[in-house]
């Protein structure tokens, strides 16, 4: 099993394929991730055809209950961000 990748192997990626310096790959790299944070931070989906979206979730606030004493909580209404995959990239792991 391979590691895990990180945004310093893609910049890698990009000087060995295309040439890049690493500053610019950096770069490259960066501006990706960024742009796709900051159109989340706007609660703006991003589609990358063939991979997925990232989308914001919104989660309504509720009722909880705190595990160690047994009493019950509210819970704030919450966003986070979220990964749906594209058919194309589910469709890899049926084989």
């Amino acid at each position: 099993m391979e590691k895990k990748i990180t945004k310093k192997d893609l910049a890698e990626k990009l000087v060995a394929q295309y040439g890049y310096t690493k500053k610019e790959a950096n770069e490259v790299v960066n501006t990706i991730f960024d742009e796709i944070a900051a159109k989340l931070a706007k609660n703006v989906t991003t589609d990358i055809s063939g991979f997925g979206k990232f989308v914001v979730k919104a989660r309504k606030a509720r009722t909880g209950i705190n595990p160690a004493t047994g009493e019950k909580i509210k819970i704030a209404a919450s966003k986070s961000p979220a990964f749906k995959p594209a058919k194309a990239l589910k469709d890899l792991f049926k084989k």
